[in-house]
Parts: C-alpha cells; sequence; structure tokens
C-alpha cells in the first residue's frame, strides 16, 4: 500500500477580517522531493507556510500531513513531523547558538525530563550539516543575518522532521551560501524528507527543485517540473517582466534573464572599454 505524501492541501484558503490573502489551494509534497514555491512578493508564499505549519489556521479547506488532518495533531506531535525555518531571524532570548539549536529538540523530550547526550549530538550534527559548528558557543544576537539563517535552519534540522518548510532560506546569504544552502537542501530531500521552499531567484529554483509550484494573488497559477512551468510566457504574465530562458551550461537546468517589458527603460551599457575605466 502506497504512503501518503508528507504534505497535501485540499482547497485551502485564508480570509482573515474578509480579506482574502489564499484562494483554494491545492497541493502535494511527496517524500524525497523538494517543491519550490514561487511568486511576485503578496502572492501568499509566506501565508501558506504558516497554515501548512499552523501558526494560522485556514478559513476553509484541510491540510494532511502524513495522511493524519493537521488540525487533530497536538501541536508536540506536529512539531515532530514538520519544521519550518522562517524568514526573519530575530529573537529577543540572549541565547547561544547551542541553545537555539537545542530548541528543535524540544518536541522529543518529554514534558519533565531533560536533555539527553544524544538529544546534543543531534543538535551539534545539525551545525555541522549547515556549516555553522564555529559559532556553536556564541551569543545568536551577535550573528549576522545570514549566519542567524544557518542556524535557525539547524534548529529545524534538529527537531528531525519529516516534511521541512522553508520561507525564503537564501535570505541575507551570499553567492557562496545560497548555494551551499541549497544544495544541503536538495541532499536532506534526496535523504527522504520532503521539502517546500519559498524562492524568489527563480534560476536557483530551476535548478535545485523537483517541481515548481507558482503562486500569483493567493492562487496556483501553474505547478509541474521547471522545465515545463517556468516559460518565458508563464514568467510575464505572472512577473510582468520579459524573460529569455537558456539552459544552463552545467547541467541544462533552465537559467532565466530578465529585463523591462518596456524597453526604452532598459540600463544602458556605458560605450567604455574595460581597459579604460579607473
Amino acid at each position: 500500500m502506497t504512503a501518503p505524501p508528507p504534505l497535501e492541501t485540499r482547497r485551502v484558503s485564508f480570509a482573515p477580517r474578509g480579506r482574502l490573502i489564499i484562494d483554494d489551494i491545492d497541493c502535494t509534497v511527496e517524500a524525497g522531493s523538494l517543491t519550490a514555491l514561487i511568486g511576485p512578493n503578496g502572492a501568499g508564499k509566506s501565508t501558506l507556510l504558516h497554515l501548512i505549519a499552523a501558526a494560522e489556521q485556514p478559513t476553509s479547506g484541510s491540510i494532511a500531513l502524513g495522511g493524519t488532518d493537521s488540525a487533530s495533531l497536538r501541536r508536540r506531535h506536529r512539531a515532530r513531523y514538520s519544521a519550518l525555518v522562517e524568514q526573519q531571524a530575530d529573537t529577543e532570548l540572549d541565547l547561544t547558538v547551542f541553545d537555539v539549536v537545542m530548541l528543535g529538540r524540544t518536541p522529543h523530550v518529554s514534558l519533565l525530563g531533560t536533555p539527553s547526550s544524544d538529544d546534543e549530538r543531534v543538535a551539534d550534527h545539525a551545525l555541522r550539516e549547515v556549516g555553522a559548528a564555529e559559532f556553536r558557543g556564541r551569543r545568536f544576537q551577535e550573528l549576522s543575518g545570514g549566519e542567524r539563517q544557518r542556524v535557525l535552519l539547524a534548529r529545524a534540522l534538529a527537531q528531525q522532521p519529516k516534511l521541512l518548510l522553508m520561507d525564503e532560506p537564501t535570505n541575507h546569504l551570499d553567492v557562496r551560501a545560497q548555494l551551499a544552502t541549497l544544495t544541503l537542501t536538495r541532499t536532506l530531500a534526496d535523504g527522504g524528507i520532503a521539502v517546500l521552499a519559498a524562492l524568489h531567484d527563480l534560476t536557483l529554483a530551476a535548478r535545485y527543485a523537483d517541481q515548481v509550484i507558482v503562486l500569483d494573488r493567493g492562487r496556483v497559477v501553474a505547478a509541474g517540473t521547471p522545465g515545463d512551468t517556468l516559460t518565458p510566457e508563464l514568467i510575464r504574465a505572472v512577473y510582468g517582466v520579459r524573460a529569455d530562458v537558456v539552459p544552463h551550461p552545467m547541467d541544462g537546468s533552465p537559467l532565466i534573464a530578465f529585463s523591462p517589458l518596456d524597453t526604452a527603460s532598459s540600463p544602458r551599457v556605458p560605450r567604455t572599454s574595460l581597459g579604460s575605466v579607473r
């Protein structure tokens, strides 16, 4: 018998105070896959992730985790199944990096118990996975935005989730760290975790994801493999820009270059040879 997918939403809508933000969304994320959630600012990507993580409650529809209605799960059980890496990396707590990562073990520790040496090993392993072991004893508040982002990913990995939700995981990261983070995310998916990540960079989404779900104004307007979905026509309709899509020289995935629809407003390249630049 086929196991149910780690995530399945059916006709999920969210309309706080009558303002429709998420409109009748269906999506499925299979085990061992990386799904990129893409769309312009305000499309509803973060809101959908928060609904799946139960930080907000849908106005209508259902969200199933591993075939079980999420609304019927206790918070502790839900936290053992899924983890959310949020876009904002702020906290008022004055904790060390290791303490922050150990918070990810909370769902696995008995209510009256204390973390064990095994919990500490899991936390240390998570720090090593994200390349942040050197931060272990530092204060979380002293870290840069990019460093905090890696620590919060380690905290999520310490939960040992079957479903990993990521809201702009490359936010605040330089190019090298972006590639490292998405390579790790790809490795986690290949290892069996279901990953749903909101991404802004369409080329990175195309290169690392198995499928993309395109949101616009709270609705799914397209879904499928990156090569089939991220067409110039779709990008123009959703983002309002021209897109030239060519094969990536490394792996053939879609490589996307953007320009304004109004060519008159396109940036001009200075007519100066590199040798004359001072």
